[in-house]
């Protein structure tokens, strides 16, 4: 289950493990979560399987996860340096400070200097825009960061939970001017979250931008944990959201996932992420792991190398149904391409042509 297969960010230089290390539920301050020995437990583990890519918050479990990485690896300059850590701002940890969060000059300069401070590190990685700020605007923003990436307290940045129209606004402005753009992209997907197909996932091929994908396993539905079989006997410990997803869209979709799962000797997870994997753009998967043996489960999906015909089963489970523009651009190539083969792709031509040997009025 090696994880030193590395792969760069999107348009960058920055080398990551396919599979990057979720520290959300590092620190049981929330009353749930990971206990510091176990994070510290699974940190080591991610590590000795040639992991190098760890990613957090300022604010998951109250900024105690990234004090947990900075106790565990900060302080130890040598471990640090081998390691890509990145965390977020935007989110605001003191109620009653309006600028405690989001996206402006104030609130993005003091966040960097908290997490550095939590983290006993003089540098961050990948630093990432948790979430759009729609009150401030981008270019305060993109500037803010820039000056961090010119002082040497990030190296990268990247951008996460923000409509596909504004990343590119903020990366045409940070490129004409000449400051840091974000090269990573973190988004929700999964073979039940595929929506970001739309806009997301097209803008970050064309631009470069390295999907890093979070909830890959849509909040444990993928697991391997939920199936026909035992419906109804996890219902105390689910949240809402799985339970709004069991239903028998979902139980298709495990259904074909233990199949291919028996056929590779492997487990339902391993093959969801190795779905997730195969996607184009994506570089690193985000797998959160609150116990040791689920690290475990979830870095055998480096080892499952999926078929095409076990994709396509997959796809056609889970397509997505598009709204504008996307479902008037289906008839687009037999109005453009004139009943031609364009880049391998052919469609009759539309019912507007002119006839074989007409011209237009």
């Amino acid at each position: 289950m090696p994880l030193d297969q590395y792969v760069t960010l999107g348009r960058s230089g920055l080398r990551v493990s396919p599979l990057c290390l979720g520290a959300m539920t590092f620190g049981e301050d929330l009353g749930w979560g990971t206990s510091v020995e176990e994070s510290q437990q699974i940190i080591d583990r991610y590590i000795a399987l040639g992991g190098n890519f760890i990613d957090t918050a300022n604010f998951y479990t109250r900024s105690h996860s990234e004090k947990i990485i900075g106790d565990h690896i900060g302080r130890h300059p040598a471990r640090r340096d081998r390691l890509v850590i990145a965390t977020k701002f935007s989110g605001n940890l003191y109620p009653g400070d309006p600028n405690g969060g989001g996206s402006g000059r104030k609130s993005v300069i003091k966040a960097c200097e908290n997490s550095l401070r939590r983290l006993q590190t003089d540098y961050i990685d990948l630093y990432w825009l948790h979430m759009w700020d729609p009150n401030t605007p981008i270019d305060e923003t993109m500037a803010a960061l820039d000056d961090l990436v010119r002082a040497g307290k990030v190296r990268y940045l990247g951008v996460s939970d923000t409509p596909a129209w504004k990343i590119v606004e903020a990366n045409l402005i940070a490129r004409f001017r000449g400051w840091s753009s974000f090269v990573g992209l973190q988004i929700e997907y999964s073979l039940l979250e595929r929506t970001v197909e739309q806009d997301l996932v097209p803008m970050a091929l064309e631009f470069g931008l390295g999907i890093t994908p979070w909830s890959p396993l849509k909040s444990g539905v993928l697991s391997g944990k939920y199936t026909r079989g035992n419906h109804g006997e996890h219902s105390a410990d689910r949240g809402a959201l799985v339970e709004s997803f069991l239903n028998e869209g979902t139980y298709a979709v495990i259904d074909e996932l233990e199949v291919i799962a028996k056929a590779h000797e492997t487990n339902v997870a391993a093959v969801a992420l190795a779905w997730v994997h195969a996607q184009r753009a994506v570089s690193s998967i985000i797998i959160g792991a609150r116990r040791l043996s689920q690290l475990d489960d979830n870095v055998r999906a480096v080892d499952v190398t999926l078929s095409a015909d076990e994709l396509g089963r997959l796809d056609a489970l889970t397509t997505p149904t598009f709204g504008f523009p996307s479902n008037m651009l289906e008839m687009a190539t037999g109005m453009i391409n004139g009943g031609t083969t364009v880049n391998g792709v052919f469609a009759p031509t539309s019912e507007y042509v002119m006839p074989e040997g007409g011209q237009p009025y």
